[in-house]
């Protein structure tokens, strides 16, 4: 097959326009989850304010506003088919400028800071984003970009659970992240779990389940089955809506797993808010 070229000025086209899609419109899955929840909610003050995130996402989208003020930390999933050569300059580079433009012509919030633990100065254009990629078979480039919140990202959680523990430690752990959250993490939740692999392969699989639509299952039967299971536990803890108390937590809880090493047992656990923000195109 032909190798395919394609400019660096398209990748930073197409991440600008991620960045404001991903920021003003609520996908078309998550409007569904939110209807659900209005009809399923048992607490009254809990479905009104289901009913306002459902307003606050037509308002966004019809008015070009940000669906939250909080823009998030843009994070960028590429998959890089192996017939494809970027030319003009480097990928890394055009998605970094793509982000930039995009903030800027949307009036998007900056959220960025250039040193983490001393000179925490905003970079002023919500650079650099964070970018995870996969070399894939094809001569396309697919880019899926989300802007993560901080509230929910930093209730997020990592453990190293040991080798036998099992559902029953996974769902203990969940239970114990989203409790401790209660309604700083924006209810109700989509909740991401990365299984196996390695410390750093598990956090990274917890982001990409956030991705999934949140009406879908894994393929796999024993991890949809667990995905229900933890569901249905999540949303006993009568948090609710914003953490104002209700029976719906959470709308989807989303498992990626992998072999992991015999002494291991990784789990993650990242926290989407009730704005499951994120849009992709294929180049």
């Amino acid at each position: 097959m032909p190798i395919r070229e394609i400019d660096i000025s398209r990748i930073s086209e197409v991440v600008a326009r991620l960045c404001m899609t991903a920021n003003f419109n609520l996908g078309r899955d998550v409007i569904d989850a939110l209807k659900t929840a209005v009809e399923k909610e048992e607490s009254p003050l809990g479905r009104q304010i289901l009913s306002a995130l459902l307003e606050n996402a037509v308002i966004a989208g019809r008015d070009r506003l940000p669906l939250c003020q909080d823009c998030g930390t843009a994070l960028v999933f590429v998959e890089l088919g192996q017939d494809v050569h970027i030319v003009g300059g480097s990928l890394g580079d055009a998605i970094v400028e793509g982000v930039r433009q995009g903030y800027g012509q949307g009036y998007l919030r900056k959220s960025m800071v250039s040193r983490p633990y001393s000179d925490r100065k905003n970079s002023g254009d919500n650079t650099p984003p964070v970018i995870h990629y996969d070399m894939v078979p094809g001569d396309t480039v697919k880019i899926a970009l989300m802007p993560k919140g901080g509230g929910a990202e930093n209730a997020s959680r990592l453990a190293m659970l040991k080798p036998g523990d099992g559902e029953t430690a996974i769902t203990d752990l969940v239970l114990q992240v989203v409790r401790e959250a209660g309604g700083t993490a924006c209810p109700p939740l989509v909740i991401g779990l990365g299984i196996g692999g390695t410390l750093e392969r598990a956090a990274v699989m917890a982001k990409k389940a956030l991705m999934r639509s949140v009406d879908s299952a894994s393929q796999d039967d024993e991890i949809a089955g667990m995905e229900r299971r933890i569901l249905e536990q999540v949303n006993k803890l009568g948090i609710g809506p914003l953490g104002m108390g209700g029976s719906i937590t959470a709308l989807a809880v989303h498992a990626f797993a992998m072999p992991c090493h015999i002494a291991s047992l990784p789990v993650a656990v990242n926290l989407q808010c009730h704005s499951a923000r994120h849009a992709e195109a294929v180049i």
